[in-house]
């Protein structure tokens, strides 16, 4: 909840901000404004959410939120991010996908890449479901992605951390054996952090034991970005 409070705070700065900057810009093109509070915005999240989120500031959402680039170039990433985005949800209907910032965080629960109770390896769902997206990840080379694994609350603190991380491990390792470049994909295991169920119900459980992807532009896709914009 507090996660959620202070996602609300930022944007509620951002705006403001970005309505104060407009000001001086009331008459400028909608790329102007766009790069305007694409600056303004970035250094708003990214101060808010460093000194706040805490833990969770380390799962997909902080890393979207904390790679902002701002500007115009900013603005030509977002724009390729939000067609990334389509085609994630045309690929993998139902799929919780989040457009953020410059970035896109993925949350793939229990319909999508779910794990049992105590495993780390793929279902047959799950390898289903990851082979919808491989073809959306190689059309867009020039992007990272980082991968969070995570558990629901039974077991100790360590062995869920370790659960999780070989969970997030699986889902690299078999995305790298349809073809994806290895380098791309970065895994955190988070445990049994940032629950976005109930963890005193089975059913609750099963929707935590998840994995989520933080999607991000590439040094190659920053500099062409910034070309683009003329910075």
């Amino acid at each position: 909840m507090k996660k959620v409070s202070i996602y609300i705070l930022a944007l509620t700065l951002t705006m403001g901000a970005a309505f104060t900057s407009c000001k001086s810009v009331k008459n400028a093109n909608n790329t102007q404004k766009g790069a305007v509070i694409g600056a303004v915005g970035g250094a708003v999240i990214g101060g808010v959410l460093g000194n706040n989120l805490g833990k969770g500031g380390k799962g997909a959402l902080g890393a979207v939120l904390g790679g902002v680039i701002g500007g115009t170039a900013g603005a030509i990433i977002g724009r390729q991010m939000d067609k990334q985005a389509r085609e994630i949800k045309e690929a993998l209907p139902g799929v919780e996908v989040e457009r953020v910032g410059e970035g896109i965080r993925l949350i793939l629960g229990e319909n999508s890449v779910n794990f049992d109770f105590n495993k780390s390896t793929l279902t047959a769902t799950a390898k289903q479901n990851l082979d919808k997206l491989v073809p959306v990840f190689k059309e867009y080379p020039d992007t990272n992605i980082q991968i969070y694994g995570y558990t629901d609350s039974k077991g100790s603190d360590e062995y869920n951390l370790n659960l999780s991380e070989q969970r997030a491990a699986a889902v690299r390792s078999y995305m790298a054996g349809k073809g994806l470049v290895s380098a791309r994909f970065t895994t955190v295991g988070m445990g049994e952090a940032d629950p976005i169920a109930d963890n005193d119900t089975d059913a609750g459980r099963a929707k935590n034991r998840r994995v989520e992807f933080a999607i991000t532009a590439n040094e190659k896709m920053v500099e062409e970005a910034k070309k683009e914009s003329g910075n």
